[in-house]
This record gives structure tokens, sequence and C-alpha cells, in this order.
């Protein structure tokens, strides 16, 4: 078997372990592949270091360890709110458009492809891509079978996507509690598309935004600007502008919790095989009595299936970034140079190329 030079065998071992650290440290995530390519996947672990599914695994419900009703409304005055936990797919201001893999095993995060292109939003004048953290609600889902009795029309089949209008920026894969405070009901090419409005529960305008009036109070244009947003961004694309249930009024934070009430009961019939999904995947670990769950060495066997690129990138949680190689692809790349003809030219090559950066 091929070894490793001195040092870089324990910088590799660590590599596993490593992740980029979410809001909260009972997750973290792994990259696989290279950004901005039509390889990279980011795959979520819990605390215990085993691989989920963010979309199945990761509650609903901020603070809960299994799948439970969302509990009744709290005073706000006490300060005590509901949290729910979200999951971030794109940061502000950036325009790679990123998305949980609803169609593959353990549904990491991808960069949107169509037509074998990756995609980018359009900057929507005067703004710089996303204008919020945008992301999704694990546990829910918007079932394409279902007719929405407010728009008419049927779900979009994925999870309900939220917009977090936080001063921070968030990274992709990270993990944030929110206080839902609104929604607004997008109809994208004939399909619902409900769009939570959200702010993460610790940032410093939380303790006086509670719901949407508040938002118009303390963000003013915020959500006119987040209306213009969702009707023309498409439009650079060639195709025509996006409609809205109640002509694009935004729903309060009561309306807002019985749209999610409503996809969470759609997901467990989808979990529990009680709704055909499809092409969804629904392989989880811990969605407990659903015919879908794996073990966890079935779960580390998916993400070490994934062996498209043999470069993969880490943050540690000091923020610096490792270019190094896994063991899972260090060890495929080795059983191809066996195989070769000119195994040691090309060992002696391989060795000599191996450039490990922090920056």
């Amino acid at each position: 078997m091929m070894r490793a030079p001195p040092g870089l065998s324990r910088l590799l071992l660590a590599a596993q372990g490593w992740g980029r650290l979410g809001a909260m440290s009972r997750y973290s995530t792994e990259q696989r592949g290279r950004s901005n390519s039509p390889d990279y996947r980011l795959y979520f672990k819990n605390a215990d270091g085993k691989y989920i599914s963010p979309f199945h695994d990761i509650p609903l419900f901020a603070g809960s360890k299994e799948d439970k009703e969302i509990p009744a409304k709290r005073s706000k005055t006490t300060g005590s709110e509901v949290l729910f936990n979200m999951i971030v797919e794109v940061p502000r201001w950036t325009n790679a458009k990123m998305e949980i893999a609803t169609e593959e095993p353990l549904n990491p995060i991808k960069h949107d492809v169509k037509k074998g292109k990756l995609r980018y939003v359009a900057n929507i004048f005067p703004h710089k891509g996303y204008i919020w953290n945008y992301g999704a609600l694990p546990q829910t889902w918007e079932d394409p079978s279902h007719t929405d009795k407010v728009t008419g029309c049927c779900g979009d089949n994925d999870p309900i996507d939220v917009c977090e209008i936080g001063s921070k920026i968030r990274s992709s894969g990270e993990i944030v509690q929110v206080k839902v405070l609104g929604v607004l009901g997008l109809v994208d090419e004939g399909e619902t598309d409900w769009k939570i409005i959200a702010i993460s529960a610790d940032d410093p305008e939380a303790q006086k935004i509670h719901d949407i009036d508040d938002l118009k109070k303390h963000k003013p244009g915020y959500l006119e600007a987040t209306l213009d947003w969702f009707q023309l961004y498409k439009v650079p694309d060639g195709k025509p502008e996006n409609h809205f249930a109640f002509d694009g009024e935004f729903k309060d934070k009561d309306f807002a919790v019985e749209i999610i009430k409503s996809t969470h009961e759609h997901w467990k019939a989808l979990l529990h095989k009680k709704v055909d999904g499809g092409t969804i995947k629904c392989t989880n670990v811990l969605v407990s009595g659903s015919p879908f769950c794996c073990s966890d060495e079935d779960a580390r066997s998916i993400v070490q299936s994934n062996v498209s690129q043999i470069f993969g990138q880490i943050t540690t949680a000091s923020g610096h970034t490792a270019t190094v190689f896994s063991i899972m692809n260090l060890q495929t790349l080795s059983d191809q140079v066996r195989k070769s003809s000119h195994c040691l030219i090309q060992c002696c090559n391989f060795w000599s190329r191996i450039d490990v950066q922090f920056r």
C-alpha cells in the first residue's frame, strides 16, 4: 500500500473529522469535490461524527432530539419563542445556486446544474446575488401531489424555503436557529413555493422583531425589496415574472407556522411511505419507524462512494482552509497506480505534486 510522507498521515486522519462548524456545535460538514464544480457535495455529520441527512435527520424544532409536533405558540413577551432549525444553502450576497440534493442519498448540498451548466442567479439591481441568507427548514416537504388550498397549485417537491434577514452573513451548510416572522406565497412556474421570512435568534435585532409588522418597522424597505427580487430574479434567464398569492401580501407569523406544520405533515407521510415520493431520496439515519432508515455503516458507505474528486477542501473551526487528500480517495488512487505499468514513476510524480496549503 502506498504511504504518505511523514506528517501528512496525521493531517489526512484529522481531515476525516474536520468540517465547517455550523452555528450549533451539534453538526458539522464535510466537503467532497471542488467548489464551483458539478462534483461538489457538502455532507453533514452529527455531534458523534456520524453522517446524516440534513433533509431528514436534523429536527425541524430547534432543541428537540426526535421527531415531535411543533409546540404551541408561546407568548413573545416572555422572550421564550418557538425556534426552528434552518439549513443555510446560499449565503447572503452570493450568486451560486446551492441546494439540498433531494434526489441523492443523504441529501448533501450541491451546486444546482441545468443542461450541464452550473446555475447562478443574476444580480437584480441594485442588489448583489441573494439578498438574505437563503436555505430550508428540515423535515418539511411541499408535496407535488397536493394542491394548496390558498394558491390552487401543487407543491414544488422541495423542503420549504427560508429567507433569513439577520445581519450576519452565514456559511453554506450552517445550521441556524431562527424565529419565524411571516411568509410570502410565491407561485413559481405554476408550483407553490412558500418563502418563510425569519431572523436568527442570536441576531442583535431579534429581541425587537417578533412578527412581520415588526420587520416593516425596524427594517423598512426590506419586504418590498424581497418582493421585487422574487418577482424579477428569473427574468434575466428569459423567463416571465413570478406571481404571488394574496397579490404579494406577506402573511404573519401565525399563518407561516400553519404552513410549516402542513409541510411537516407531508414530510412525515413521505418518510413513512404513506405517499409516493417519486425520485426523492428518503435515506435517513435517525427517523424512528421510517422504512428508509439505514445504519451508520451504510451512511458512511454512501459518502465514501463519492470518489469523483481527488482533492478536497476542509475548513477548521479557526477558519483556516486546507487542501488535502481524503483517506478514501488516497486508497482509490493507490489502487489505480498499482495497476499502471509505470507505477514507480507515477508514485514519485504523485508525491512531488502534493501541496497542502493553509490560508
